[in-house]
């Protein structure tokens, strides 16, 4: 079983939720990126995303673009990403860690290639928000006949009767995606939000993650009884340099975040 997999299973069985992080990979170097991961890891951390950083993040908001942009400025790249990895998992990380990234990527190391790769070093599953679901075919025959490396599907409000194919054989979560934010709205939204996730719950055999907006456990309180887990990237990025990077304080505030998500 996938470790993505074997980890979310773990938490249904204890009727608790899942908090995913986001950081970019090198920012603001790679040793800093080792110790925050461990950190979060100690911490509770149930999954992280490493952003793999890019020239153009067309799905990021101003906050990871920035940090992508200041990553590859301090010498980040795809290759420094993978050694990076690599040494995390024979420093004794046994966390699902996931890359985020964008297919021109995957497209110039070569898919194949890069599929091996993660497969041989331990990423336990790839998001890439501008791979449509009908342009995945070469990827997924690329990860097939190993579970060590998983293509995660996203979904968002425009998805709508897509859900359902985009869904059908997915594996580990669903990531849902929504440009509407959560934080400071009428209670309309919450109605709104609530309507979109409860489709995919129905359709979903996978548990549910929910990111976009989110910064305290108490931000998803109103969705407390339909997602399965929480993702928390551009707020945990702003304050990692609020707080100067200090692996420290990423650890307190997964170890709260947590701790406060699974006593809504």
């Amino acid at each position: 079983m996938n470790r993505i997999e074997a980890a979310l299973g773990a938490l249904q069985e204890k009727k608790e939720k899942a908090f995913i992080t986001y950081i970019t990979a090198g920012l603001p170097d790679y040793e800093k990126t080792k110790e925050i991961i461990k950190a979060q890891e100690q911490a509770g951390t149930d999954i992280i995303e490493l952003g793999i950083p890019f020239s153009d993040p067309i799905a990021d908001g101003p906050v990871i673009q920035n940090a992508s942009y200041e990553a590859i400025q301090n010498g980040a790249n795809l290759e420094k990403t993978l050694t990076c990895m690599e040494e995390l998992r024979a420093e004794g990380v046994k966390m699902p860690i996931v890359f985020m990234m964008y297919y021109n990527t995957v497209l110039h190391y070569g898919v194949e290639a890069f599929a091996k790769k993660c497969q041989e070093i331990g990423v336990d599953g790839l998001i890439i928000p501008d791979l449509p679901y009908e342009e995945q075919e070469e990827l997924k025959e690329a990860l097939s006949g190993s579970d060590n490396t998983i293509l995660i599907q996203l979904v968002s409000p425009v998805s709508k009767e897509r859900i359902p194919m985009i869904l059908k054989d997915a594996r580990g979560f669903v990531y849902c995606v929504s440009s509407m934010g959560v934080t400071g709205q009428e209670g309309t939204f919450h109605k709104e939000i609530l309507n979109y996730l409860t489709e995919v719950k129905k359709v979903s055999k996978i548990p549910v993650m929910m990111g976009f907006g989110i910064r305290t456990a108490e931000d998803v309180k109103p969705m407390k009884e339909v997602i399965d887990g929480a993702i928390v990237g551009s707020h945990f990025i702003n304050l990692m340099r609020e707080h100067n990077f200090d692996p420290k304080a990423a650890g307190d505030y997964c170890h709260t975040f947590k701790e406060e998500l699974n006593c809504l």
